[in-house]
């Protein structure tokens, strides 16, 4: 009897289910990731019955010590809330910190494996494809939205040459959104690259999807993303590849910093910029678009702006969103956020609030990698790490965490690393630990 079309698919889904997931949850949670890039309403909602599914059989959330510091951020986070400059944006703005810290401690049960980890990844990469095609069909051929579904319940406003014009946006309303996304599927794709014994033709596919988002980078002009790219390939190919790999990086970083950097002597810059194409170091100077900007747009200005609010209200902060609101009021420009995390919640919520939560991330990212994460024999988990790390450093000049795709990716991958934490230390090999990728989401291995 033949099976049904969609039998592989569940079989798929039922695989490298571990042992604390509900395998209900685990197949949602599975979905929700690939989902997740094209369409915020569809990947949540799944996400979201799979973390309620997340806490069945679990021990109180209070009963991890890692979530105790969320937990604290919450309780100064809603009392700040009542004092709030930016009065009912206060309460609009929590919903971009509580859900999460709870889908923080909800999704370690889909990520306690390495398999798990190895497979989510795999679904995070091969989500990312609609963003990578609709990227160029936006830059090359001049799709354009609106795209609605259902009604309008789900639609894309994408605009033809760009977001901002020139720079890809692709599925997402502004290109460095577009290049945060990217830089985090960028270290999980290069693992779906590297992972041994995967047959030629699903090898070929990954080399394509690795090469489409190299390329999506590139046109996204975000200048995060192209540091990103440089951060992970070390990571991801692992120690052993270092005394190979790290020369020619270094040595291409030298002569980015000689073509971009100001102060540079000309002597030096000229040779390097002749290196070097326009538009990359123009783009990292900030050349490019300098003349159009004032003080007060930049991020050096915001950034010493928002010293002088956490002096004013140091412990409970002026509420969320309130940044928004003072800045134009005193400076006559608008910005929605000062493109700094630690920044951003200290004004909102308070000193307090940021040391717990910024401590907390670079605690997992810290333990991690002196468990082994980040060098170890398992080529996902280095990944994975790589790819936190990629995002928190996005977060020192930029927000990405306020599209609510990549505060759902970074939450899952901050779950992943407690994971990795609370596992054994794997024993050192001289191969890779991963093992076979059978059953992958983007193909099976030998």
């Amino acid at each position: 009897m033949p099976l049904p079309p969609l039998a592989p698919l569940g079989r798929l889904l039922r695989s490298e289910c571990p042992a604390t997931a509900h395998p209900l949850g685990w197949s949602l949670f599975q979905l929700g990731l690939f989902l997740l890039a094209s369409s915020a309403l569809l990947g949540q909602v799944l996400l979201g019955f799979a973390l309620i599914l997340g806490f069945r059989g679990r021990r109180p959330l209070t009963s991890d010590p890692w979530n105790w510091p969320l937990l604290a951020a919450s309780l100064l986070m809603l009392l700040g809330a009542f004092q709030a400059y930016s009065g009912w944006l206060a309460w609009v703005g929590l919903p971009n910190w509580l859900p999460f810290f709870v889908g923080f401690w909800a999704y370690q049960a889909y990520l306690s494996s390495p398999g798990a980890r190895r497979r989510s990844a795999q679904w995070l990469v091969a989500g990312t494809v609609p963003v990578v095609v609709t990227g160029f069909g936006q830059m090359w051929w001049g799709w354009q939205g609106p795209w609605e579904l259902f009604s309008g319940l789900m639609r894309w406003d994408m605009l033809p040459g760009g977001s901002p014009v020139g720079r890809m946006a692709g599925l997402f309303d502004y290109a460095n959104i577009t290049g945060a996304w990217l830089a985090l599927a960028w270290p999980l794709a290069l693992a779906c690259l590297f992972q041994p014994r995967l047959r030629w033709p699903a090898r070929t596919t990954v080399l394509a999807i690795v090469l489409g988002i190299l390329a999506a980078v590139y046109c996204s002009e975000s200048r995060n993303a192209w540091g990103a790219l440089l951060l992970a390939l070390p990571i991801v190919s692992g120690p052993g590849s270092w005394p190979l790999l790290l020369p020619p990086l270094l040595l291409v970083l030298l002569v980015l910093s000689l073509a971009s950097l100001p102060g540079v002597p000309l002597a030096l810059q000229g040779p390097a910029r002749l290196i070097v194409p326009d538009d990359i170091w123009r783009r990292l100077s900030d050349a490019k678009y300098a003349a159009s900007r004032q003080l007060a747009s930049t991020r050096l200005g915001q950034w010493g702006f928002c010293l002088e609010l956490i002096r004013e209200r140091p412990w409970l902060g002026w509420g969320a969103a309130a940044f928004s609101v003072i800045y134009p009021l005193r400076r006559g420009v608008w910005h929605g956020h000062p493109h700094n995390l630690p920044i951003e919640l200290a004004v909102s919520f308070g000193l307090p609030v940021a040391i717990l939560v910024v401590g907390q991330v670079l605690a997992l990212l810290v333990i991690a990698a002196r468990r082994g994460m980040a060098s170890g024999p398992r080529l996902f988990d280095r990944a994975w790490w790589a790819a936190a790390l990629v995002l928190t450093s996005l977060h020192g000049t930029d927000l990405p965490l306020y599209n609510s795709r990549i505060n759902v990716a970074g939450w899952v991958l901050l779950a992943g690393l407690r994971c990795a934490i609370a596992a054994a230390p794997a024993p050192t090999a001289p191969a890779d630990q991963d093992g076979p990728s059978r059953g992958a989401a983007l193909g099976p291995a030998a």
